[in-house]
């Protein structure tokens, strides 16, 4: 049975911005998420999905460009899926996001708070990340013109008896992200925008090693291939770590590229290698092989120094995280003697950074490797009042543990996208700690973990940040307090 044609829409006014970073237009009672588009825009519209109540769809044609864009400056704009705001110029980027966490407070939390406060942006709008993630793939994403290019540079080589880039390197393998909506193909990247040229470099030079040694990219269907992920992180102190992920323990060949990241760029501090033949990219549970250096870069924030090491959670934006962490201090408004339970603590960043005015500290965290940096970073800058727990988080919260370590008159909550489980919740509920200060990487999901809260505890602040520019991604840090 032949598949329905969905309707072809013209003229149609982009009015908002959707929560994930999608255009929202209206048309009839139908509403409509157009990737790529900004508010204001007039288009033509091809729908893919159609529900009931909702479609999506793309831009066949922009016919009246908004006053709210600007020129993408990204060559991979478009495609890779990193900066999708890339569009919308940067104030407007900064409106939306606080209309993001206005709406969910609004529509999903459902509660009385204060005026929410002007959104701080990002002094950086671009290089701004201390890590990415690359991968290395045989499926190469090609544009039209990109094929036929790749063709005629392969023509050209093999006419020339040049078989330093054949086998096909040029048109099927790449090196970067993938794209969305087609997680077996990747995008070759040339230049990225969000970490410094370092980043660069290093992925360019061993695409290039790669391709001239006849090196295989992973196949992810599969399951083969000796390269697979690229990641590079960087500090403002200037120590630069590589992690190269092989997916085959080639040992000749492994040995031929780390040497030569060595030799080439000597600036690296910490030159790391692992062997993953899971069907998945973590390596949380894998062993990390120091080849050059040292296992860990320090990050220095307001006078602390934090050990990062190639499984350390810290947050990317380093600036805005120092903007992140005094406002959850100041929230906190800690006078000295309050013990302090700091949830989803990962490396201890937020733990030590409030323990000068805390009488204790305890940070729970679900990654082993990270609760034994956040130990060394209490270590490394002589804070005694610290303890820090290997937990999943809500199976720690019980008696027990609160009769051990003491009744938290202070939560700090900093938990992933999803937000907290619903048994964190309910014991916070139960502990009644006088203040929770919840930094949220997810305004929807901290809008209904605070709706369950709502008959204990009152909003008192609600401040947003820019930790993302260029993605529909906002921080938020709100303050509740105990009601009278």
């Amino acid at each position: 049975m032949k598949k329905k044609q969905l309707p072809h829409l013209e003229g149609i006014t982009m009015l908002d911005i959707g929560s994930e970073g999608q255009a929202v237009a209206r048309h009839n009672d139908l509403v409509i998420f157009v990737k790529g588009a900004a508010p204001g825009d007039v288009c033509n519209i091809q729908l893919t999905r159609k529900k009931n109540k909702y479609a999506e769809g793309f831009i066949t044609e922009l016919i009246q460009k908004s006053e709210k864009q600007t020129d993408s400056f990204c060559k991979h704009f478009g495609v890779c899926g990193g900066c999708k705001w890339q569009n919308l110029d940067y104030n407007w980027q900064l409106f939306y996001k606080q209309k993001q966490v206005e709406d969910a407070l609004k529509r999903i939390a459902k509660v009385p708070y204060p005026e929410i406060l002007p959104i701080i942006p990002s002094e950086k709008t671009t290089f701004y990340r201390n890590k990415l993630e690359f991968t290395f793939s045989n499926k190469k994403w090609l544009s039209k013109d990109d094929f036929h290019k790749a063709l005629e540079n392969k023509n050209a080589q093999e006419s020339s008896n040049d078989n330093a880039f054949t086998d096909a390197a040029g048109l099927s393998n790449a090196v970067g992200f993938h794209i969305p909506g087609l997680f077996d193909k990747v995008v070759d990247i040339e230049k990225c925008w969000l970490q410094d040229n370092f980043s660069n470099e290093i992925r360019n030079e061993v695409r290039n090693f790669c391709f001239k040694h006849n090196y295989t990219f992973f196949d992810l269907k599969a399951q083969q291939g000796l390269m697979r992920n690229l990641v590079v992180r960087t500090s403002s102190t200037g120590e630069l770590m590589v992690i190269v992920v092989f997916h085959e323990n080639d040992n000749e060949k492994i040995e031929a590229l780390m040497h030569h990241l060595g030799a080439q760029f000597p600036q690296i501090t910490s030159l790391l290698y692992i062997i993953n033949t899971k069907r998945n990219d973590t390596f949380s549970d894998l062993e990390v092989i120091t080849f050059k250096g040292n296992d860990y870069i320090n990050e220095n924030m307001e006078g602390l120094t934090f050990k990062i090491g190639p499984k350390s959670f810290y947050q990317t934006n380093a600036k805005q995280a120092s903007v992140l962490y005094t406002l959850a201090k100041k929230y906190a408004n800690l006078q000295g003697n309050e013990v302090v339970y700091d949830l989803y603590t990962g490396t201890g960043t937020i733990a030590n950074f409030v323990a000068n005015q805390s009488k204790k500290v305890i940070g729970v965290e679900y990654v082993a490797d990270a609760i034994a940096d956040a130990k060394i970073n209490s270590t490394v800058n002589n804070i005694t009042n610290t303890d820090f727990f290997f937990f999943f988080m809500k199976d720690v919260l019980n008696d027990e543990f609160i009769g051990t370590h003491g009744k938290p008159d202070v939560i700090i909550t900093d938990p992933p996208r999803a937000g907290m489980h619903l048994d964190v919740v309910n014991k916070i509920n139960e502990i009644k700690p006088n203040t929770v200060v919840y930094v949220s990487c997810n305004p929807a999901t901290q809008a209904r973990d605070i709706a369950l809260m709502a008959h204990l505890y009152d909003i008192t602040a609600v401040q947003p940040v820019d930790m993302f520019p260029h993605t529909h991604h906002v921080e938020c840090v709100i303050k509740l307090e105990l009601k009278k």
